[in-house]
């Protein structure tokens, strides 16, 4: 962990601090804002070596997760080994984690759901997919790199191109795992679902607890080995949540009228059954908080019944694009983006859900990175919100930061 006062400006607030987490000449990231990737008690997290923030070659030998040990100054502690090792959720108690290793290809292969102690021992294979998904004809290929966790820790969810090379528009769908009986369920699935970005809900309300938030992304072209070719079309992508079985479809109010678009980044606020997506509209990048309502169509905000509330109405130019909020949804930290081309970090507080905007909105740094996919800075903190985590290739090559001592 190499301290980097250097980061910070006259503008950062007094007290704040930011270190370096990675420093190989390997490009190293954080995995994603949405991966459940830390312990309970904020101390320890998985990120990756060789990879970039939207995830890693399945055949790169290079790639490996680590666990990064902050109650240890940073160490960083390899945790895998095959090649392929893909899309980790850490266990909601923080003492294992699981991921799949992807050996698949278009129509064959193979897939396996493994769980090892959060120091990386004791690796179990749980499920092998060797062949058709369960009651279908359809074999997973080109999986996500995200997988997403219940809150009891008993079902995992990850999506995966189900194609068999030979049609274009074929279908990706959704494949929940039940850990303890080691079965898979593909409980959605169409040409549309190719960018799902799955996130089962943290609250353990019986009401919520099965519930992920999904992304469609409307008039996405494919080809037949599952390369998007064009993500959304017209007035884009929608979200919605679904019960994991695949019933009580369900639509958050969000975009498709035609002006407001979802940008493609949501999550849920916290524990509760609200969430937050970043949108895209003729008056700026906007925060807009929501919750999920009957489905009648794909009419995001005319949805009828509409419950949402618009965080950054009092931003008189709203450029905010990627963010994710604390364990109790008090605390929102996200990236911005100015028309010198700076990136940078800031933190709010969320006050009443469907109703207060951003509260003592606070700029952090620079993060001194370019504005390219391949270094999205994906800004994220630690479930106690007390610290925040951002990429940067400012050095020359991507590397994984941590801010501590954030204001309030």
């Amino acid at each position: 962990m190499i301290p980097r006062p250097d980061l910070l400006d006259a503008n950062s607030p007094a007290g704040l601090e930011v270190f370096q987490l990675t420093s190989e000449a390997l490009p190293s990231s954080h995995i994603y804002m949405e991966a459940q990737i830390f312990t309970p008690d904020s101390k320890r997290l998985l990120l990756h070596r060789s990879a970039t923030p939207h995830g890693s070659s399945k055949d790169d030998p290079e790639h490996r997760y680590l666990l990064c040990d902050l109650a240890d100054g940073g160490k960083l502690i390899p945790v895998t080994d095959e090649v392929g090792a893909t899309a980790p959720s850490v266990a909601p108690d923080g003492k294992s984690f699981y991921y799949f290793v992807n050996q698949t290809r278009i129509g064959g292969g193979r897939l396996t759901l493994k769980r090892r102690r959060i120091d990386g021992s004791a690796s179990e294979t749980l499920v092998v997919i060797d062949g058709p998904l369960p009651g279908t004809t359809f074999r997973p290929s080109c999986i996500y790199p995200l997988s997403t966790i219940s809150a009891d820790g008993r079902r995992l969810a990850v999506s995966a191109f189900l194609g068999d090379g030979a049609e274009t528009g074929a279908p990706f769908g959704l494949m929940v795992f039940d850990i303890p009986s080691a079965t898979v369920s593909l409980i959605l699935y169409g040409p549309s679902w190719c960018n799902m970005h799955p996130q089962y809900s943290r609250s353990s309300d019986p009401r919520h607890a099965r519930d992920i938030l999904v992304q469609e992304n409307h008039g996405n072209v494919s080809d037949a080995q599952g390369n998007i070719a064009k993500l959304v079309t017209g007035v884009g992508a929608d979200i919605h949540v679904v019960r994991d079985d695949g019933m009580s479809f369900r639509d958050m109010p969000w975009g498709r009228d035609g002006l407001e678009q979802c940008q493609g980044h949501q999550c849920w606020r916290g524990c509760s059954d609200w969430a937050i997506t970043s949108t895209g509209s003729p008056d700026g990048f906007r925060l807009i908080e929501g919750r999920a309502v009957a489905h009648v169509d794909h009419n995001g905000l005319k949805t009828p019944g509409a419950v949402r509330n618009d965080l950054s109405v009092r931003v008189p130019q709203p450029t905010f694009f990627h963010f994710a909020t604390d364990r109790d949804g008090q605390r929102l930290i996200t990236d911005s983006r100015l028309p010198d081309g700076r990136v940078p970090v800031l933190v709010a507080r969320l006050g009443e859900a469907g109703r207060d905007p951003l509260q003592d909105l606070t700029y952090l740094l620079d993060s001194r990175s370019k504005w390219l996919k391949d270094s999205h800075i994906h800004p994220f903190l630690s479930p106690d919100g007390r610290i925040g985590f951002f990429n940067s290739n400012e050095s020359g090559v991507l590397q994984a930061y941590m801010i501590r001592n954030l204001p309030g």
